[in-house]
């Protein structure tokens, strides 16, 4: 599974613990059906969604980057639930002045090919108020989406987009590929127009559009402490970026949609009769005896292929998409990277992967088929940063030890081969690198007073056995005992097409991918919506974790909760205060088990273990407890059991 994919699933299970997943499947639902939305705001400023925003953005590691006001997520934890609702209903609706964000502070990130790419990290109440609006405006742009588009959508990949591409060249012989590259789309995206297609989708509520234009129009600080106020684009770092994205070029494919796959000819030819796919593809057949030019789009955000079956049409078409970029979504295509690709002669790049077709078979039954590596610049760029982390493996710095450094290499090498192993030749490239790691691995760490490296070291996990046990190339580093993933072990898989019935907003649609709570919702809601008072945003949110993760149930006696006021939430180790209300330190119990757990006096504590008749497992649980919260344990001849 994906990073993306199990993203997803988080987030429909964080969306049943906040009580939101019926209304995004009414959203998705009654968008389908070409309803108009006038009323979102109340949605996206109801309690549950704010929660819901606030559980889905904690999960981002970029929540922990302060903005311009030097804030981060943590300083929403602090605050109670009930401060947090207020407080982003007041900066989204109630505040005298309207709404005003805060400026947007400008950050440059180096990019593979040695240029910078400008990021926006917006302040984190800002944050939280774009992650209320995405999850609302979410399942009504994607009833509205193309099929062809894969970036930032959910349960659609880089892998999906690659898998569709080879299938259309290689099945469907449309060998030649226009490679379009769009300049600096993020930066030049034109606001009008963008308004007017967030309500050509049906979004009619006002209030939400006002909240985008301002989204839109936050100042931007630069690095050199400078402010601008933005006239178009949308930052690259906002939550709702992408999102805009897609409904800025969902126009653009459903144009090239309708030049050829969802022409009328496709289903009205006389000659159609049968099932709508069988109808179609006779449609094809009589389109290909006119003039009209096959084409087919593939999309991963704003880098995009269309594919055709001959090169004057690639010629025409190009010129076509260019001019209609220009006039329909006033964006500019470079000249100097788009271009027009043989895949029968060249390799074609695309996310990465770079893809070429060889011929097969004997001439009579020749067929193309075909074969991928990874891009020059991803490999590149791929062996530079494993080259400077092996050598941080020799030579730690910033205060990191080897056994850090180790681990960050095996992460890097796992996040290398779990993408591009969807290229064909995956194991060639790979095994280039391998190359030019290990002299450099060997070279660095033999020179190292006790260091060095070793064929044998700690029991492999069941994960690195299945990935790694076979492996000759497998080496410790001595001293850690910790093994070096060998970056040059890697089987290619081809690239996986999404399923088709799979979708997030319909209950047939998460059939196989997220199965419902089993636990009792209508409770989970009330201990949602009515928290212990006092209790932290970061504690109550953590609470309907626990309360799914424990089934439902008492941690120590395992009874069945059945009310709101059976529910107490037993903070382990106080001392802990930097993690007093983790996930990890924390856990629900009956009362009368909490008050068991903090009890001191003899009375009282036989009272208590009288009404709860432990056994012998369920006190040891209890003592684990009270020693960890520095309380001495029950002697096991006090309870008379």
């Amino acid at each position: 599974m994906s990073k993306a994919e199990s993203n997803k699933i988080d987030s429909l299970r964080h969306a049943e613990y906040y009580g939101m997943q019926a209304t995004f499947d009414r959203l998705y639902s009654e968008s389908k059906e070409g309803k108009a939305f006038e009323d979102l705001t109340s949605v996206i400023l109801s309690r549950e969604n704010i929660l819901l925003a606030y559980r889905n953005l904690k999960s981002n590691s970029g929540s922990n980057t302060p903005g311009t006001d030097g804030l981060t997520i943590k300083d929403v934890q602090r605050l109670t639930p009930d401060e947090v609702v207020a407080k982003i209903r007041f900066i989204a609706k109630e505040s005298p002045h309207g709404y005003r964000p805060k400026p947007v502070r400008r950050k440059e990130i180096p990019k593979p090919d040695g240029r910078m790419r400008p990021l926006g990290i917006p302040c984190i109440w800002d944050r939280l108020l774009q992650q209320c609006v995405k999850q609302v405006m979410e399942p009504i742009c994607e009833a509205k989406f193309s099929n062809n588009s894969y970036g930032f959508r959910p349960l659609r990949s880089a892998e999906n987009a690659v898998s569709v591409l080879e299938r259309r060249l290689q099945l469907d012989k449309l060998y030649y590929v226009i490679e379009f590259d769009i300049k600096r789309f993020f930066d030049n995206v034109d606001h009008s127009k963008l308004i007017k297609q967030i309500w050509s989708i049906g979004i009619h509520d006002n209030h939400l559009i006002y909240l985008i234009r301002q989204m839109l129009k936050a100042p931007i600080k630069m690095e050199n402490g400078s402010v601008t106020i933005p006239t178009k684009g949308t930052p690259q770092g906002g939550i709702l970026s992408p999102l805009l994205a897609n409904i800025v070029l969902n126009e653009l494919d459903r144009w090239v949609e309708g030049q050829w796959l969802d022409h009328p000819l496709a289903y009205n030819h006389e000659a159609m009769k049968g099932r709508d796919q069988i109808r179609r593809v006779r449609g094809y057949r009589k389109m290909r005896q006119t003039n009209l030019k096959e084409m087919q789009i593939v999309r991963y955000a704003d880098d995009f292929r269309i594919l055709c079956r001959t090169e004057p049409d690639a010629e025409r078409i190009k010129a076509a998409v260019t001019q209609w970029l220009t006039e329909r979504l006033r964006l500019e295509i470079s000249e100097e990277k788009t271009r027009i690709v043989n895949a029968r002669r060249q390799y074609t790049d695309f996310l990465g992967i770079k893809i070429k077709l060889y011929p097969k078979g004997s001439k009579d039954n020749q067929k193309w088929v075909v074969k991928s590596h990874m891009s020059d610049k991803a490999l590149e760029n791929a062996t530079n940063k494993l080259i400077a982390q092996a050598k941080r493996v020799a030579s730690p710095r910033d205060h990191t030890t080897v056994l850090e450094e180790v681990n960050r290499y095996n992460r890097m090498v796992l996040g290398i081969q779990n993408y591009y192993r969807m290229a064909t030749l995956i194991s060639e490239d790979c095994g280039t690198i391998q190359w030019r790691i290990s002299r450099i691995i060997h070279n660095r760490l033999s020179k190292q007073k006790g260091k060095g490296l070793s064929r044998t070291g700690r029991q492999l996990t069941e994960f690195e056995k299945t990935r790694y046990g076979k492996s000759e190339q497998l080496i410790y580093v001595k001293g850690t005992d910790e093994p070096l993933y060998p970056i040059g072990y890697i089987k290619a898989m081809y690239p996986a097409d999404k399923k088709v019935s799979s979708n997030v907003y319909t209950v047939e649609g998460r059939v196989g991918i997220h199965d419902n709570l089993k636990v009792n919702t209508s409770l989970m809601l009330d201990l949602m919506r009515n928290p212990e008072k006092g209790l932290r945003l970061e504690a109550t949110d953590n609470c309907l974790s626990l309360f799914a993760a424990q089934n439902g149930k008492c941690a120590i006696t395992g009874k069945e909760f059945t009310r709101r006021d059976e529910i107490k939430c037993h903070v382990k180790n106080m001392r802990k205060s930097w993690a007093t209300y983790r996930y990890e330190n924390l856990i629900l119990v009956l009362p009368e088990v909490h008050e068991l757990i903090q009890a001191t006096a003899d009375d009282k504590i036989s009272e208590l273990l009288d009404k709860l008749k432990l056994n012998k497992e369920q006190l040891d649980k209890v003592n684990a407890l009270r020693e960890e919260a520095g309380i001495a344990i029950i002697a096991l001849d006090s309870n008379a059991m």
